[in-house]
């Protein structure tokens, strides 16, 4: 075998075309389960479209690279399931872009974080870390609570994500600078059209507990709390076993 190898590498001709061929192999395993993606990626109740706020806080995750260290994919194993809950599935990462699965876990797989912990950890563990959980090496954000959230071109990004088949309406993308401060600021006016634009279970209040105003510190928790919490898994679970 090795002797056929050492004739493969000395006839450039006969290394390219083998090159290629294991090449094309790999293309075909990456490529051809894409061409049943609507059959691969099942539909399941609940999932939706980030709100303007969520997204938001999605866009501060991948900005301070928190992807880097936590996973959002909690594999079939039963010993991932028995720590994290129910496995990921693809629909609840239909309209990420860019999905944030990963495999790297420094920190935990973040996919069920949603409601584990009140907002008041997750504002406290961003800020200070260690007070938290004193083995974390996860660095400090308390610049988050300071600085406020730039919803300048929220419009435009819910346009862009539209464009690559996020179903965002035009309402939505007009409303989304007034969305993402009504969903942070309870008692204000706007926090009644989340609600009519994204649904009656969407978690409406002030996430960093920080008053007025809707700071990045908000944004992130808001993400966080939900992520994890769109499907009702008990209800997933009967549906396939009734349809075995």
């Amino acid at each position: 075998m090795l002797d056929k190898h050492k004739t493969i590498e000395r006839h450039s001709m006969a290394l390219v075309i083998m090159i290629i061929v294991v090449a094309s192999i790999g293309g075909i395993f990456e490529i051809a389960p894409l061409f049943t993606i609507d059959q691969t990626v099942e539909e399941v109740d609940g999932v939706r479209p980030y709100t303007p706020l969520e997204l938001a806080g999605r866009n501060i995750y991948i900005r301070e690279g928190c992807y880097a260290c936590h996973s959002q994919m909690i594999r079939t194993l039963r010993d991932e399931v028995e720590r994290y809950g129910h496995y990921s599935l693809a629909a609840e990462s239909q309209y990420d872009h860019p999905m944030l699965w990963g495999s790297k876990r420094t920190g935990p797989d973040l996919a069920r974080i949603g409601g584990k912990y009140a907002d008041a950890w997750h504002v406290g563990h961003l800020i200070r870390p260690r007070d938290l959980v004193p083995q974390s090496i996860m660095p400090s954000y308390p610049f988050l609570a300071e600085k406020s959230l730039n919803l300048r071109d929220m419009g435009l990004h819910l346009a862009a994500l539209r464009a690559t088949g996020v179903p965002y309406t035009d309402e939505q993308i007009a409303a989304a600078r007034d969305d993402a401060r009504g969903q942070a600021n309870p008692d204000s006016e706007a926090s009644e059209g989340v609600f009519e634009r994204y649904g009656e279970h969407i978690a409406v209040r002030d996430f960093a507990g920080d008053g007025p105003g809707v700071s990045e510190m908000d944004a992130l928790v808001a993400y966080l709390q939900m992520l994890g919490t769109l499907v009702d898994f008990e209800a997933f679970e009967v549906s396939n076993e009734s349809a075995e």
